[in-house]
């Protein structure tokens, strides 16, 4: 199969320079019929770090004040995709002094020289969108104090990418990389002149897409809550272009959009973050609040699960949990072995959290953050509750698709004025052991407390000679367990009161304590918090309980609590950290 796909790919690529060459023939726009409001939020901090010479891409930083953008040694492909995306337009935009305007310019134009007739690998349906997006967003910025043969240039440039856009967008893999590319070709058509015809048919394939990719609990087949967010956005930047043309978006694009808003609210965490869940992450900073809010879509969801997550909430605690079975064929392309994990933020201050994407660190770390064990969940140990194996191709990649896992989640929820109650089930270690994984997770009402149970059983009398059998090939030692708590790297955690609980302290000011029931052995050991705008994993800690399954069934209770001296409101005013470069 290799063969076939790496054909596929080499075949891709030369009818994307083709249709590129192609598009360097047709007339050029000559200026804007209209110009969507810049709706793209980007990161002062990182327009600075550009501004000072230090490029910050896909996990690899290069200092290099005096070199030009295109100039830059590529470390690796991710990072030349960056680039190319122009996303960070954004972060100069955030800046908006003459340095970071010097330097967009700059950059931009030498794009248009160095890559405009068709070279280079910005020129794909999803980077062209990215990019496009940017350029309509921020022309007054790029424009300002540039010549008539510069600003003839730009638009020339703009519209060969519509052109191009036009003619190659249903190649691209459905999904984010389509969204992308059509809102592209919507804010091309709308704002460029001569490219109005462009409009309809990206209005109609958009509408197709939502309703064939938006599912009607609101959710993407991915699971992946970021993901889910940047598609969110993107539809709701199209539909406010069009409102601002005096155009209405179809009644599908607008449909997908409400149903998504009430899922990305249960996904929110207290702080106002994103679960970190399946190759997702945080979000940058106010992007969800500021999607929803742009939205004017105030319902909340009343499904019992969101995109598969339940979500519980108490006082100034929020609890989200996978509670699923995880992405199936070739959307598990990024999935991770998280079922039943949890993540826990007080306030704004996360505490449990899961270790997160390693894949801007490379392909150990991709495969280390997909692991069962880098998450705040049950497993067993030398195994993943869904195992990777199954080699797919997406997106032009090959990659590792998850071959087997849990293929019955059962889950029950209820709540009451003394808090909610979480309950469920998967058999992810069946086949493998003869077990079930039941966690029950209960939260009080006023958010101080969440009380676990975590049991590996047999249920069938089929499981029992599953699990003898395991048994017997294993000396009779057991079945080696492991419930892992990952902490957030702003969380001081210590062993305490003689080895039997753990206090976490958080910056805020609170305290929290861990105990069990003294059936495993508790520790606090090392792990690891990856963040893609990160050079490196953070160095964190994780609170772990490690045990044997000598039966047909092994049962450990435990909590987590503030302490009783935390007050239950704390003036949490100190500002977050800048990201780190």
């Amino acid at each position: 199969m290799a063969k076939p796909r790496q054909f596929n790919v080499r075949h891709a690529r030369i009818k994307n320079r083709w249709h590129a060459w192609r598009s360097t023939l047709a007339r050029p726009a000559t200026g804007f019929v209209s110009q969507p409001e810049p709706r793209t939020i980007g990161s002062f901090a990182k327009g600075r770090q550009l501004t000072a010479g230090n490029f910050l891409f896909a996990g690899f930083l290069i200092e290099a004040r005096n070199t030009g953008m295109w100039d830059l040694p590529m470390p690796d492909a991710e990072f030349e995709k960056e680039l190319h995306g122009f996303t960070w337009l954004d972060d100069l935009a955030a800046v908006g002094d003459a340095s970071a305007r010097q330097r967009a310019q700059s950059w931009t134009w030498d794009w248009i020289a160095q890559y405009g007739r068709g070279k280079g690998m910005g020129w794909t349906p999803d980077l062209t969108g990215r990019r496009l997006i940017r350029w309509i967003n921020h022309a007054l910025f790029l424009l300002s104090g540039r010549d008539r043969a510069a600003s003839d240039q730009y638009f020339r440039s703009l519209a060969q990418q519509t052109i191009y856009l036009s003619r190659t967008w249903q190649a691209t893999a459905p999904g984010l990389p389509r969204f992308e590319a059509l809102t592209g070709l919507v804010y091309a058509g709308l704002s460029l002149t001569g490219m109005e015809e462009h409009v309809d048919p990206a209005i109609k394939a958009l509408a197709r897409e939502s309703k064939r990719e938006i599912d009607a609990e609101g959710g993407v087949s991915t699971r992946n809550p970021e993901e889910l967010l940047e598609i969110f956005q993107l539809l709701t930047w199209a539909s406010t272009a069009l409102s601002e043309a005096g155009r209405v978006a179809d009644k599908e694009h607008l449909a997908a959009v409400e149903r998504m808003a009430p899922t990305l609210r249960a996904l929110r965490h207290s702080d106002g973050g994103l679960a970190r869940f399946h190759g997702g992450g945080r979000g940058l900073e106010g992007r969800l609040d500021h999607a929803l809010a742009s939205s004017g879509i105030r319902t909340v969801s009343d499904r019992g699960l969101a995109m598969g997550f339940a979500r519980m909430h108490g006082g100034r605690t929020s609890v989200i949990i996978d509670a699923s079975k995880p992405p199936q064929g070739e959307s598990s392309f990024n999935a991770h072995a998280s079922t039943f994990a949890f993540e826990l933020t007080s306030g704004r201050r996360p505490l449990i959290v899961n270790c997160g994407s390693g894949m801007s660190f490379g392909p150990n770390w991709r495969s280390a953050g997909r692991a069962t064990p880098s998450h705040s969940t049950m497993g067993v140990e030398g195994y993943s509750s869904s195992r990777l194996g199954a080699q797919g191709y997406v997106g032009g990649q090959e990659c590792d698709l998850l071959a087997e896992g849990p293929q019955h989640v059962k889950i029950r929820q209820s709540g009451d004025m003394q808090g909610m109650t979480f309950h469920g089930g998967h058999d992810g270690y069946l086949r493998t052991h003869g077990l079930t994984h039941v966690r029950k997770l209960d939260l009080s009402a006023d958010g101080r407390g969440l009380a676990g149970d975590d049991t590996l059983t047999t249920i069938e009398a089929d499981d029992n000679r599953v699990f003898d059998r395991f048994m017997d090939r294993n000396a009779m030692q057991g079945v080696p367990f492991q419930i892992r708590f990952h902490l957030h790297p702003e969380v001081d955690a210590e062993v305490d009161m003689g080895g039997t609980a753990v206090s976490m302290a958080l910056r805020s000011g609170e305290i929290w304590v861990f105990r069990h029931d003294g059936t495993a052995k508790l520790s606090l050991e090392p792990s690891v918090y990856l963040e893609k705008y990160r050079l490196k994993p953070r160095a964190t800690k994780q609170v772990v309980l490690s045990g044997r399954v000598l039966e047909y069934a092994s049962r450990i209770c435990w909590t987590l609590a503030k302490a009783q001296d935390t007050p239950s409101n704390i003036r949490d005013l100190e500002p977050k950290d800048s990201p780190s470069f």
